[in-house]
């Protein structure tokens, strides 16, 4: 699934790029690239946080 969890971080680059260009007309190119990594970043992060909340609460119910 590794593929998959890069497919999931470019997706994340791409809408926190869009985002930025809904908020700034014309973001300059550097605003562009802390965009997208920022949005790269944040999705694997956010990826792990979820995983780590779901086992958890498996592991409560058990």
């Amino acid at each position: 699934m590794g593929l998959l969890d890069e497919v999931e971080k470019i997706a994340g680059a791409v809408v926190a790029v869009e985002g930025l260009e809904k908020v700034d007309s014309d973001p300059s190119f550097l605003a562009k690239a802390a965009a997208a990594v920022a949005g790269f970043e944040g999705t694997g992060a956010l990826k792990d946080f979820i995983n780590k909340e779901e086992g958890e609460g498996e592991q409560k119910e058990s």
